[in-house]
């Protein structure tokens, strides 16, 4: 709500302050915080999606967009720079040139651009539906290798080699070894 951020000084100053300690602010949270949950998260977007919406959506393991949505890295409309974490989530998902453009035009595109250039996973024309039906493929799998893989996807994405294949067999060791718990469960599933 720009109207209300920008009516009150505090209300920017509240989001915009970083805890002590923590990387991100308040406003970065809201789309940040996904990756914390030990759980795969996935938007469905249909109709409008812009500005914060669209960060929001960003933040999210999986985007499942109707081509016919409409969305947007909006902030420059309002003279401001993507601020719920938007520079982190872009470069994550798009190449640079795709990020400047994007944000510095505010241009409106579609569901289907949005997928060429990588900000949606998938185009649906139910994504609540199809959110759903992965949902039901992803919960007949391992919950503790559901969590591992987000967690090293999300820890390891731009990390060097050497620290990516540290994580690998750090997460791998906890999956395999006694009590073997995960493989326990896996086997007992038919899995």
């Amino acid at each position: 709500d720009v109207k209300s951020v920008t009516s009150n000084p505090f209300n920017a100053e509240e989001l915009l302050r970083r805890p002590k300690g923590s990387v991100s602010n308040l406003a970065q949270d809201v789309s940040l915080l996904w990756r914390s949950i030990p759980v795969p998260v996935i938007a469905a977007i249909h109709g409008v999606c812009f500005g914060g919406g669209l960060q929001i959506a960003l933040g999210a393991d999986f985007r499942l967009s109707t081509p016919d949505c409409k969305l947007s890295v909006m902030e420059a409309k309002w003279g401001l720079v993507p601020d719920m974490g938007g520079s982190v989530l872009l470069r994550e998902l798009v190449s640079m040139d795709v990020a400047k453009e994007l944000t510095m035009t505010a241009r409106v595109f579609d569901g289907n651009q949005a997928k060429e250039y990588g900000l949606v996973t998938r185009l649906s024309e139910q994504p609540v539906a199809d959110a759903m039906k992965l949902i039901e493929e992803i919960v007949t799998r391992s919950p503790d290798s559901v969590a591992a893989a987000k967690q090293l996807f999300n820890r390891t994405w731009r990390a060097p080699e050497d620290v990516a294949l540290e994580m690998e067999t750090e997460l791998q060791r906890k999956l395999l070894m006694p009590p073997l718990q995960n493989t326990i469960a896996a086997g007992t599933k038919g899995l």
